[in-house]
């Protein structure tokens, strides 16, 4: 059975730090990519951050970089864990995280294994 499961979410201040959590399990996941996305109240899903299977090219959204990393905590095909470090957190970046499972890119479309999500609330 194909789960993605999301950790780590929570309650911060601003400026303060998170570090999520995806373990991807139940199938061979060798050429998938993980892709990191949120949803805010009233808001379309937006991506976030993206790494392929090697764990050598990642992406992220222009509101993000240089304050979320996005790195492969695992090489096994099986079980493939990702880490999604958040750090310099504002009230903006409150949302639901998801991950998922699929073509390496931006499009929601080319994701299709999906984890039902971890709420982050960053106070200011």
């Amino acid at each position: 059975q194909v789960r993605l499961v999301e950790s780590g979410g929570g309650l911060v201040q601003a400026g303060g730090s998170l570090r999520l959590s995806c373990a991807a399990s139940g199938r061979d996941w060798s050429g998938y990519g993980i892709g990191w996305f949120r949803q805010a109240p009233g808001k379309e899903r937006e991506f976030v951050a993206a790494i392929d299977w090697s764990g050598n090219v990642t992406s992220y959204i222009d509101s993000v970089k240089g304050r979320f990393t996005i790195s492969r905590a695992d090489s096994k095909s099986t079980v493939y864990l990702v880490d999604l470090q958040m750090n310099s957190l504002k009230p903006e970046d409150t949302a639901v995280y998801s991950c998922a499972a699929g073509s390496y890119g931006l499009q929601v479309s080319g994701y299709k294994y999906w984890g039902q999500g971890t709420q982050v609330t960053v106070s200011s």
